[in-house]
């Protein structure tokens, strides 16, 4: 007889452990820490450094400060070798610093190809700073006027800067052409290359005044215009610092007729305090009249002597050729 399989007996203390219950797995959301260390929920950039933020602005007419770059670098070294101190000329024109230096090279080149020199460069500069950061494109046409319409011969472009260097800067449009023709055709001006330092002047507020000046004294649009055309640095006095002060001396102190100055204009020309003032005393002192020219174009040791000629001797008849006085009644 077979013997049956056992059953295996377990005790409740041998029992497997029951399997925990499954349940289906929560998805954990992941929310920020409200630590004290960190209460911000949204994560902000890091502060930038220092040298990272960007400069203060300038204030108003103020020059801008020198980047430490390569450009600024290069026109230091530039300036420095055509004898320009940069930093001094920054001060006087800043538009200087954002000017392209290969522009700056042209300009300068083309400015001796005309013949400036150094020593003119310089001084240009000094004059009209502006000039060193005009594009090449803006000066020829300048030399192209002056040379076919202003009939400035090419040997003396060089004088012609020189003299007025603010030329290179104004427009042939609106300003040169325009003076040209006022002094030909108004004033009756025929050679303007030998007045050329008068087209950067302005017909409407510095010609016109001067000419509406002398007709407001008595003089006519003739005469006026005669003058002018006689002596032309006329337009360049100032009216109150100049012709003015010298006009009512003329007429006050000195009681000389109109005509006198119609003949010489060039009286406005001398120094009221360092030599009309003085010898027109003298004159007075000794009892003598002098024509203007006589009186102020003399040089000091020539006009004492004609003074103490006159004084010593018997005045002269008009028709005399020693004769230096001015009838004032014709």
């Amino acid at each position: 007889m077979l013997e049956t399989p056992h059953r295996h007996h377990f005790s409740t203390t041998n029992t497997l452990p029951k399997p925990p219950i499954s349940h289906p797995r929560r998805k954990l959301l992941s929310f920020p820490s409200l630590s004290s260390k960190n209460t911000s929920l949204v994560s902000l950039p890091p502060k930038p450094h220092k040298s990272q933020l960007p400069p203060p602005p300038n204030p108003p007419n103020s020059i801008p400060p020198s980047p430490p770059n390569a450009d600024f670098q290069q026109k230091l070294i530039y300036f420095d070798s055509i004898g320009i101190d940069f930093l001094s000329f920054l001060s006087s024109h800043p538009p200087i610093l954002s000017t392209p230096i290969p522009s700056i090279k042209s300009t300068i080149s083309l400015l001796y190809s005309i013949g400036l020199t150094p020593p003119d460069l310089r001084r240009a500069a000094s004059m009209c700073p502006e000039i060193l950061s005009a594009p090449t494109s803006s000066l020829v046409p300048v030399f192209t006027f002056l040379l076919r319409e202003a009939h400035v011969q090419g040997r003396d472009l060089r004088h012609v800067i020189h003299r007025r260097p603010r030329l290179l800067i104004c427009s042939v449009e609106l300003q040169l052409r325009p003076t040209l023709y006022f002094l030909q055709s108004t004033v009756g001006i025929c050679k303007v290359n030998k007045l050329t330092h008068l087209l950067s002047c302005s017909v409407e507020s510095k010609l016109i005044p001067r000419i509406e000046y002398f007709q407001q004294l008595g003089f006519s649009n003739k005469d006026t215009i005669a003058m002018f055309r006689r002596f032309p640095s006329l337009f360049c006095y100032s009216i109150k610092e100049n012709l003015e002060p010298k006009f009512n001396y003329f007429v006050i102190e000195m009681g000389r007729n109109l005509k006198e100055l119609k003949e010489f204009p060039h009286y406005f020309s001398f120094s009221l305090e360092n030599r009309i003032k003085p010898r027109h005393k003298k004159c007075v002192e000794k009892r003598v009249c002098l024509s203007l020219p006589v009186m102020l174009k003399s040089s000091e040791e020539r006009f004492r002597d004609r003074l103490e000629v006159f004084y010593s001797s018997s005045m002269p008849v008009r028709t005399s050729p020693l004769s230096y006085t001015t009838n004032y009644d014709t």
